[in-house]
């Protein structure tokens, strides 16, 4: 069956970035010129998909109003001439059939899936996390469909992880399948160091299959006392297994600070209006740093 859905979950309330996200999402945190969260909606669209719920909460209609049309700045646009810049402001709500929901209790990341359920219904899907912005010249959730539609299984978008830090993440137990596809068979959310299964760590994309609901239904509430997503496809990848992308990208986690900020320099970098003055302005600053 062809993937053509994503759920993106962006009602975490961002509380490593305090205090900009007190009044601003940390998705809408600009990357150069566009919100964080439309670099994830263009990933998605460019992967295939057509249909795509971002799961918000109180606080989080920013969201919403940046996909959708602006009859007066467009107007403005108009009258000043600015079509170069009213093409930008109209492309975003072009994007894909975007839908919003709110999740009401903020009961964890397995919680926000399970929200999803009428939206998904009996399809796999792609998971699109809100704090990860991921450049490749190939899609991410394009190369995970692509395992997808060859094993027939639930993905994994993953990378590995410096050893000091996988007590952080999740580790993921694995065995190679052909070039940067493995089968995972277990997982293990924040390990101690006697629990480790690699340093493989999902990381910001995944698709699962519509079992996952029914998995979610009967998953108790773990870490934090919240719903954990790794607890339910932990089940899944222990039961029907799994397969795993040791995907090809540069991850910014826009959940942090200095995450942030790699993005926006970096991306400014490459930027094709400001790229090459930021370069020289990045050359100069750095005579200055000691």
């Amino acid at each position: 069956m062809k993937i053509t859905k994503a759920v993106i979950p962006a009602a975490g309330l961002g509380t490593r970035v305090l205090p900009a996200t007190k009044a601003m999402p940390k998705e809408m945190f600009p990357i150069v010129d566009k919100p964080a969260i439309q670099y994830i909606v263009e990933e998605a669209v460019a992967s295939g998909i057509t249909d795509i719920l971002i799961i918000t909460n109180r606080g989080k209609e920013i969201i919403e109003n940046h996909f959708d049309r602006a009859p007066e700045l467009e107007a403005n646009l108009i009258s000043h001439a600015k079509e170069n810049l009213l093409d930008g402001v109209i492309a975003s709500s072009k994007l894909a059939n975007i839908f919003f929901l709110r999740q009401k209790e903020t009961k964890g990341l397995g919680h926000a899936i399970n929200c999803a359920r009428s939206f998904v219904g009996n399809e796999p899907f792609a998971v699109l996390y809100g704090d990860d912005v991921i450049i490749s010249k190939e899609p991410v959730c394009k190369q995970l469909i692509k395992a997808y539609d060859e094993f027939g299984l639930g993905v994994l978008g993953a990378k590995q992880v410096p050893a000091e830090d996988i007590c952080k993440y999740g580790s993921l137990k694995i065995e190679p399948l052909k070039d940067n596809i493995f089968k995972c068979t277990d997982m293990v959310e924040k390990p101690t160091p006697d629990k480790v299964l690699s340093l493989y760590s999902i990381l910001g994309r995944c698709i699962l299959p519509p079992e996952i609901f029914d998995i979610l239904d009967n998953t108790s509430p773990g870490v934090g006392g919240e719903i954990q997503l790794t607890d339910a496809m932990c089940k899944l990848a222990q039961t029907k297994g799994m397969t795993m992308v040791d995907f090809i990208g540069k991850r910014y986690d826009i959940g942090n600070k200095l995450g942030i900020m790699k993005a926006s320099v970096e991306l400014a970098l490459q930027h094709r209006e400001i790229g090459i003055s930021f370069k020289e302005y990045i050359k100069e600053i750095s005579k200055t740093i000691e």
